[in-house]
């Protein structure tokens, strides 16, 4: 049974389109991709678990709605997300028939929609496509704006591009297969832009923490939430020219971590609360935030299970991983910082000043008890 649909507008003149958000709706997904498209080909690329939970009810959608459906699933987990499976999506293209007129749908998570993005931007300089995210982190996040591409060995997003979906398509009913580890990733990400942007839509994340991560409390309206700030920020700054920086808040040491521990093993979500804990504690050593500002990252983490510590690497290791980001400019990074909760700005910080001033001592998932490090 339905519910009544959530829409936020991405206002980008030509390549406006709208986020839906709803329970019980993915099988109304094909009308709704053929008006935004006017395709009549679609290509579905998703991960075999997702494909078995939910294609076919997608591909029905779409073939109801006069559409011939092709589908092609890809290796889960973000290892996969290379230019080696981009190779593959092209070839399946190719044998499908694809053209200027096919829509690409991603049908799964963050990898799947930054790799069959970036794989519709490019197959013939770019084909249509639409975001059916299945994960919140996706549909708080990595779904909206049009920034797709895959990693490097050296690190993560190396190579890219901006091409905006035609439509973002969220059914909530998806998340309730996902473990409540990959919950709480997405919400790391609503409430990193709670701290960037809305101080109150923060304490309402913080007033209704453990409802959520149960599915449970006002779930579709904080959904909207986070996607309402992205889209403000990406129709004031779509190519990442300034403003759009500060949805990076986190994700320099975040992403330091993911390359350290290797793709997968620390998710992405929690990397992201490392790295917002990291990135207040900087603020207020800086003296742009106020004392407690870091504590309530903290506390608000660690109320979805989300770790909060760097993990045991030697310093150096960090400030290489750091060299490598996609921020640096001039021997430095643009680093995010918090004015306080609900405002931030950018500081120009070298790699050896952003990372850990000695190994961390950081917290085992398991036990909970900290572990410390050498100096």
């Amino acid at each position: 049974m339905t519910t009544a649909v959530r829409s936020v507008r991405v206002d980008l003149a030509e390549r406006s389109y709208s986020i839906r958000i709803g329970s019980g709706i993915l099988a109304l997904a094909g009308p709704a991709i053929v008006r935004a498209t006017a395709a009549r080909h679609a290509v579905i690329v998703t991960v075999p678990g997702v494909g078995r939970r939910y294609g076919a009810t997608l591909t029905k959608s779409l073939r109801d709605a006069g559409v011939r459906v092709d589908r092609i699933s890809v290796p889960d987990g973000d290892a996969s997300k290379n230019l080696e499976q981009v190779k593959r999506l092209y070839g399946a293209l190719l044998r499908f028939g694809a053209d200027r007129q096919t829509v690409l749908v991603a049908l799964g998570g963050g990898m799947v929609g930054d790799l069959g993005g970036f794989a519709a931007a490019s197959y013939l300089r770019g084909i249509q496509f639409v975001q059916v995210p299945t994960t919140l982190l996706a549909m708080v996040d990595s779904s909206i704006g049009g920034k797709v591409g895959v990693n490097l060995a050296q690190g993560k997003n190396l190579v890219g591009a901006f091409h905006q979906p035609r439509l973002v398509w969220a059914d909530t009913d998806t998340l309730r297969s996902l473990p409540k580890r990959q919950r709480a990733c997405g919400f790391a990400e609503a409430f990193k832009k709670a701290a960037i942007w809305d101080a109150r839509y923060f304490a309402r994340i913080e007033r209704d923490a453990e409802r959520l991560l149960e599915l449970d409390g006002p779930l579709i309206p904080v959904i909207a939430g986070a996607c309402r700030i992205k889209a403000e920020v990406v129709r004031r700054d779509e190519r990442e020219g300034g403003l759009r920086m500060l949805l990076n808040f986190g994700h320099t040491l975040g992403h330091a971590v993911e390359t350290l521990t290797g793709y997968g093993k620390v998710l992405h979500g929690e990397a992201v609360a490392i790295g917002m804990v990291a990135a207040g504690e900087r603020s207020e050593a800086m003296g742009f935030a106020p004392p407690g500002t870091a504590e309530r990252l903290r506390a608000l983490a660690a109320r979805f299970g989300l770790p909060t510590e760097l993990p045991l690497f030697p310093r150096s290791a960090y400030i290489s991983a750091l060299r490598v980001d996609k921020k640096m400019k001039d021997t430095r990074i643009q680093y995010v910082v918090l004015r306080g909760i609900g405002s931030a700005t950018t500081a120009r910080l070298t790699p050896a000043e952003i990372a850990p001033l000695s190994r961390s001592r950081g917290v085992s998932r398991r036990t909970g008890r900290r572990r410390s490090g050498a100096k």
